[in-house]
């Protein structure tokens, strides 16, 4: 439901009281053919959201797929046909290539991240650096190249940041405000709380109360040291000034999760062309 009020939505956004262009230059009734062109290598996302927006727009229109999401991709690839009226066609052209440029690039970031970290027992993680609305469809792209989703929104995981713990009076009052505020409210969501230094680690560590604790901006090296006062009683992750140079260094520490924002939230689009076929 929710993909396709965004889909509904987009299309009306982009519509308006029609698509003069279309209307001007081409009968309503005119029958055609596109196929869906790969301009770059990659990892392909978006597919199922490609059939939804040509439904809503036509429901006569026929597709016929030559791949599925998660699949490697070649420059020169065709991956889908759609045929039927030249006009839905090309009213649905720009909202399919959107989503699908947008998803694959995310796609094919998290596959060079999680191929990057082959061989630990560590896991990619995205961030909520996402666009706002798009959140549902970036992090199915998340997953689509093998990476993990973390918290969905502000409400499925308290997460306890630095600006939490200042407001709050430290780590340890942060901590016990968040586990009480749980209890009152009977939610049954886990516990994440950041940390800045290896005092921050033992503090959190020592309350019994986070289910995870994140190191933020540490070096891989200080990883080791923050894994050794935690020694497996809670889960651990890495996060912040991580790229794809150093991942593997990260992993290599034994942190259960590595978030990366750069997944979502500055990643380039992957080059994906819709054309009529003559």
């Amino acid at each position: 439901m929710e993909l396709i009020e965004f889909i509904k939505a987009s299309l009306a956004e982009d519509l308006g009281d029609g698509d003069h262009t279309s209307q001007s230059t081409i009968p309503s009734d005119q029958l055609g053919k596109a196929h869906l062109l790969v301009k770059e290598d990659g990892i392909i996302s978006g597919l199922n959201v490609a059939q939804e927006i040509f439904k809503v727009v036509d429901q006569e229109l026929i597709i016929a797929f030559f791949a599925q999401d998660g699949d490697e991709i070649r420059k020169g690839d065709f991956l889908f046909n759609v045929e039927g009226k030249v006009q839905s066609i090309l009213i649905a052209e720009r909202l399919v290539l959107n989503c699908m440029q947008r998803m694959s690039g995310i796609a094919t970031t998290a596959k060079k991240y999680v191929d990057a970290i082959s061989g630990t027992n560590a896991k990619i993680l995205d961030t909520r650096k996402t666009t706002p609305l798009l959140r549902f469809l970036e992090k199915e792209a998340v997953r689509t190249g093998g990476a993990h989703n973390h918290r969905f929104g502000l409400y499925d995981m308290i997460l306890i940041k630095d600006n939490h713990v200042d407001s709050a009076g430290g780590i340890q009052p942060a901590l016990e405000k968040a586990k009480l505020y749980l209890e009152k409210k009977n939610i049954s969501i886990p516990i994440e709380i950041e940390t800045r230094n290896l005092d921050e680690v033992e503090e959190a560590v020592t309350s019994g109360i986070p289910n995870r604790i994140m190191f933020d901006n540490f070096e891989p090296n200080l990883i080791q040291e923050a894994l050794k006062i935690v020694d497996g009683k809670m889960e651990s992750e890495a996060s912040g000034g991580i790229n794809l140079s150093n991942v593997r260094s990260y992993a290599l520490t034994g942190v259960n999760y590595i978030s990366i924002g750069a997944l979502t939230h500055s990643v380039k689009s992957l080059d994906l062309s819709l054309k009529i076929v003559k």
